[in-house]
């Protein structure tokens, strides 16, 4: 077995919805759920590394350790480029201390996959996962579907955007924020995948700088900007979208014409984990029916084929998808980065 340090992270209050995927430094602990009826004898510790809200992992840890109540979960969070450089960082120091991770897209795990960081682990759920989101390799899969909308504050708004482009326009000057490739994992996606979609590419990044758009950090800054009214539209994930409208927020989501990105939230074991048998049983988890029935309840679409999406999104098969060689993705990532640095500032 390989002896890790165990490190303890300090828990911090819950924090609400508008810190999104991939868009928060903070740091949690999570701690066992006492429960008086275990259903398995897998016990250990499992170091949990994540984009997710808080909430979100909060609340996946609850109903991991009401089956397995033996197993302690470490959890470490914050947005996906802090996450993975912490994790490069201790690979450096020879003390990767992950034992699972999730965070945003493929991109982020063809990186660490090409550095020899991830366990090839082929899950008994994987059978009810679409093969296009489960790594040839089966050293990570998807988790969810996440598409990245055009919101807009319905207050400020009268007529419903259709397009992209629509926020390119003079009508839309100084009034769009959307999150930092430089900070977010799904917007270092986007990047890569705007770029190379025909119609749009790096203009449409020159077109919304000309247009005054503003760059947040995350997808929680983009909610935040147009639940306040501070800007009118956003680009930004669907699931934050529906649950704060939801919530009473003033807010709608559309699906642009031409097409939307999707990153799936992946899961990886991570090599050398401490006691894998926990870490495996967390992996299955997320996938079974009972995880994915638990991420619909959250507001996010499933990746399972026999769990349904929540009202307001689009499943994967009602989507018009946006996509690229993930290879190309990976390949150009830090240069995709750097060119969006130039332009826009750090």
């Amino acid at each position: 077995m390989n002896f890790k340090k165990i490190w303890m992270v300090p828990t911090s209050a819950v924090l609400a919805l508008s810190l999104a995927a991939c868009g928060s430094t903070e740091t949690s602990e999570q701690t066992e759920t006492d429960t008086t009826s275990p259903t398995s004898e897998i016990e250990g510790t499992v170091s949990f590394y994540t984009s997710q809200p808080e909430t979100d992992a909060t609340a996946l840890v609850e109903e991991f350790n009401k089956l397995y109540p033996d197993v302690k979960v470490n959890t470490f969070r914050s947005g996906t480029e802090e996450v993975v450089g912490k994790i490069l960082a201790e690979n450096e120091a020879k003390d990767v201390q992950a034992d699972v991770l999730l965070v945003a897209d493929e991109v982020t795990f063809e990186n660490l996959k090409s550095q020899d960081l991830l366990e090839a682990y082929e899950s008994p759920e994987l059978k009810n996962i679409p093969e296009q989101y489960v790594d040839e390799d089966k050293m990570y899969v998807g988790t969810k579907i996440m598409a990245t909308v055009l919101a807009y504050n319905t207050d400020l708004v009268e007529e419903a955007p259709t397009s992209w482009a629509d926020l390119t326009d003079a009508k839309t000057k100084d009034l769009t924020i959307m999150p930092s490739p430089l900070y977010s994992g799904a917007a270092a996606y986007n990047l890569g995948i705007f770029t190379r979609t025909d119609g749009l590419g790096w203009d449409f990044y020159e077109n919304l700088k000309s247009n005054g758009v503003t760059v947040g950090q995350g997808n929680g800054t983009a909610l935040q900007g147009i639940q306040s009214g501070d800007q009118a539209y956003a680009i930004i994930v669907d699931y934050l979208v529906t649950n704060a409208k939801k919530d009473g927020s003033p807010i709608e989501l559309v699906y642009p014409q031409e097409g939307v990105p999707v990153i799936t939230e992946p899961i990886a074991l991570m090599k050398d984990a401490e006691d894998p048998e926990a870490a495996q049983a967390f992996i299955d988890f997320v996938l079974s029916k009972e995880g994915q029935e638990l991420a619909a309840s959250l507001g996010y679409a499933p990746i399972r084929t026999d769990v349904e999406a929540p009202n307001g999104l689009k499943s994967v098969s009602e989507l018009n998808v946006l996509s690229a060689d993930v290879s190309e993705l990976f390949t150009n990532r830090e240069t995709d980065k750097e060119q969006f640095k130039t332009m826009f500032g750090e």
